[in-house]
């Protein structure tokens, strides 16, 4: 099972054809690869940076059991680690910093660079967290095989889509990606959430997370196999008490605010 998922912007520069597509290097424990510009004409680079500020080698992720490493090979400039849940958290790997932890689940690592700023992303899907109703004891802890951080916004979407089965009854109608949008926006943190941020959230959790087997790949899907996806994302979240209850807490609240009267 892989530790991280490094997403890349796909080719680009002369040789690129069309519109660039992200790319997807998965790497599980003690697998590592490199980024930098790599050697004209060759990828001996595993993440091509295509920029002449980036140097051919420009450092290295090194993937470890549940989160990855970050080596910078600049003798001068340093790397930044953004966390994309973290509300403007990050981290600066200094030049010549071999190794350095990342704690973040979902990452952007950028670089300066003649062009303005290169950069990539960086999943770690298998962040572990202690079960609530476990304590720390003696011998190895138990892994949840579905590890979902309630304080990310995947999973306020995962809320979001369960809320009318778990307010009403079990055949409910399940919200559409608009919907999910709407029900989240009163929220501080999801303020700009857009249809196309839900839907990456629900590729997220379905392919990333909970590893559903639905035979497609991420955003190649219709409206039909869309619904089945939340349908089924829905389904497996509530029969394994994945959300429950007392995640409605979580959502924005559905009374609407009662408009003061005036009197003369």
């Amino acid at each position: 099972m892989e530790t991280i998922i490094v997403q890349t912007s796909g080719p680009s520069g002369p040789g690129a054809v069309g519109a660039s597509r992200p790319e997807l290097l998965h790497m599980g424990p003690g697998d590592m690869a490199e980024f930098g510009r790599g050697t004209p004409g060759g990828r001996d680079v595993s993440i091509v940076l295509p920029d002449p500020g980036i140097s051919r080698r420009a450092g290295r992720l090194e993937a470890a059991e549940d989160y990855w490493r970050l080596s910078n090979f600049s003798r001068e400039t340093a790397y930044v680690v953004e966390n994309l849940e973290g509300a403007g958290e990050y981290i600066t790997v200094a030049p010549r910093r071999l190794g350095a932890p990342v704690p973040f689940e979902f990452s952007r690592v950028v670089l300066p660079a003649l062009s303005g700023n290169a950069e990539f992303k960086v999943f770690a899907p298998q962040h572990a967290y202690l079960d609530e109703w476990s304590a720390p004891g003696a011998g190895e802890q138990t892994v949840h095989p579905y590890a979902l951080d309630v304080t990310a916004k995947y999973f306020l979407v995962l809320v979001a889509l369960c809320e009318p089965r778990l307010r009403e009854l079990s055949d409910s109608a399940l919200p559409g990606v608009g919907d999910i949008a709407e029900r989240l926006r009163p929220l501080e943190s999801c303020r700009g959430l857009t249809r196309s941020a839900v839907n990456y959230h629900i590729d997220y959790l379905a392919f990333t997370k909970l590893r559903l087997d639905i035979g497609d790949e991420p955003g190649a899907d219709g409206n039909a196999r869309t619904g089945a996806k939340r349908a089924r994302l829905a389904s497996l979240a509530l029969r394994f008490g994945l959300v429950r209850e007392e995640h409605l807490a979580l959502l924005p609240s559905r009374r609407r605010p009662v408009a003061q009267e005036t009197h003369a």
